[in-house]
């Protein structure tokens, strides 16, 4: 019983928690969004059998899901993503050898012009983080086989940011502890003196910007485009229909979460023109579909295993996306 309890607690606070996509103040700006977009569109059909169409949120794969979904609050309630976070000690060990000491040297008050370059830097250091962390995941093979499980969704709902191998978010914590641990070292050795509640805060508030204006409408059926100028600027939630669509042209296209410029600076950036109509789901080099490789839940935790132990051994070239969905199988897989 207390178990239980436990896990109702640690569910509503997901529900409730503002650093969370799926909070429920998230949701709600969401549909209040796609409401202005139905609207736009002509009212289609429905307002609610458009939102939600069967088809899509009763589909297999979102049942999957679900599932992972699922798996991967057990694990972070039962601290197992907790205990690998590696940014505080990064800081720490940054701080201290430039400094050598864990305190700046000038510790003093936070100004509004600090704390805003504070932000401005912490926040582009963790979108550069997602973006490599991504990118990584596409082109080594070794990782590509965690990251697929993401890719094999078949139609998306909001819940599809959450379809995630575990292995894929211990990659990512790593990775972001060291970027944005040595950032933070050398941030605050040099002119921040503290980061202080209002940086952390204004950080906090330019990602409810960013989740308040569509960010679950990057996984849904829903078309959302900011236009050809904005999306130089920023990754739309078509720009992220586009990285998951099977068509070739889209392959390896549009990693950034908030940002376009790191796809923009490395030569990954995909902007649209018109509305595109988007399959999603793993395809080869040529776009066609391939079968599901993930249709239940130990298949998308074991599979990717079995695939980047193979990918290890068989020394595979650097684009798995051009690569075999298994070397068991020999089907080349894209995405």
């Amino acid at each position: 019983m207390q178990d239980a309890l436990h896990f109702l607690r640690e569910f509503a606070d997901f529900l409730f928690n503002w650093n969370s996509r799926l909070a429920l103040l998230y949701l709600g700006g969401t549909v209040v969004l796609a409401f202005f977009i139905w609207q736009a569109r002509g009212r289609p059909q429905r307002f609610l059998t458009w939102l939600l169409p069967r088809e899509v949120y009763l589909h297999k794969s979102n049942l999957v899901d679900a599932k992972i979904f699922a798996l991967n609050t057990l694990l972070t309630m039962g601290g197992a993503f907790t205990a690998i976070a590696a940014t505080p000690a990064v800081t720490h060990a940054v701080l201290t050898a430039l400094s050598g000491d864990a305190t700046p040297p000038a510790a003093g008050d936070v100004t509004w012009a600090t704390a805003a370059l504070a932000t401005l830097i912490i926040i582009l250091t963790l979108d550069f983080c997602v973006y490599w962390t991504h990118r990584l995941h596409h082109e080594t093979s070794i990782l590509w086989p965690f990251h697929s499980v993401h890719h094999s969704a078949e139609v998306m709902t909001p819940l599809t940011v959450q379809r995630k191998h575990p292995m894929y978010i211990v990659i990512g914590i790593v990775i972001r502890g060291v970027i944005l641990g040595s950032v933070q070292g050398v941030m605050l050795y040099l002119f921040v003196g503290q980061v202080d509640i209002l940086t952390i805060g204004s950080v906090n508030a330019g990602y409810f910007a960013f989740n308040m204006l569509g960010s679950n409408l990057r996984h849904s059926h829903i078309w959302l485009s900011y236009g050809r100028v904005a999306e130089h600027i920023l990754i739309s939630p078509a720009q992220h229909h586009i990285h998951h669509s099977k068509d070739r042209q889209h392959h390896n296209k549009n990693y950034g979460e908030v940002f376009a410029i790191w796809d923009l600076m490395f030569g990954t950036l995909y902007v649209p023109r018109n509305h595109e109509d988007i399959t999603f789901g793993l395809a080869d080099e040529t776009g066609a579909l391939i079968e599901q490789p993930h249709p239940t839940l130990r298949a998308a935790l074991l599979h990717p295993f079995v695939e980047s132990w193979q990918a290890l051994w068989a020394g595979t070239s650097r684009d798995p996306a051009r690569q075999t969905k298994a070397q068991a199988t020999d089907g080349p897989v894209a995405q």
